[in-house]
């Protein structure tokens, strides 16, 4: 069976300490992620929030963090209220020195088969590039678009 993951990768100019505080901190989150009330890195804890395209209906995800490895990695579930299925996303962190290079994977799109647009592979790659490429980068480096 083909492989319905979603993996985006990129490498910021940003140490991994500070990277993985991006990712892991929830004020730092609220920066450039979802407006999350609360989050800690930790196995076991659950939280939520509201998430959907600018213009169209919002979803409230239900997560719960499954796995950490400080400063490394950590993956929750991800799954919608009130819809089948559930998927996982995990974000790697690799120390390049005075670069980070972050690969997110969401494995599991296949068991929202069927719900819509929306829960489709094309739709979570669109948005982990965004959050990935737009969000976060501008937000762990705000300056580096002014840079000759």
């Amino acid at each position: 069976m083909k492989s319905n993951n979603v993996i985006v990768e990129r490498t910021y100019n940003a140490p991994i300490a500070k990277v993985w505080s991006a990712i892991t901190d929830v004020n730092e989150m609220r920066n450039w992620y979802f407006q999350l009330e609360d989050f800690k890195p930790k196995v076991g804890f659950k939280f939520d929030f509201l998430g959907g395209p600018e213009d169209g209906k919002q979803y409230l995800h239900l997560c719960e963090v499954t796995e950490v490895v400080d400063g490394k990695k950590i993956t929750y579930s991800w799954r919608y209220d009130n819809y089948p299925g559930n998927s996982f996303v995990t974000w790697e962190l690799f120390d390049k020195g005075e670069e980070t290079l972050l690969r997110i994977t969401h494995a599991g799109l296949e068991t929202f088969a069927g719900l819509g647009a929306e829960f489709e592979k094309t739709s979570f790659n669109g948005g982990w590039t965004y959050f990935v490429y737009t969000a976060l980068k501008n937000y762990l480096e705000p300056n580096e678009s002014f840079k000759v």
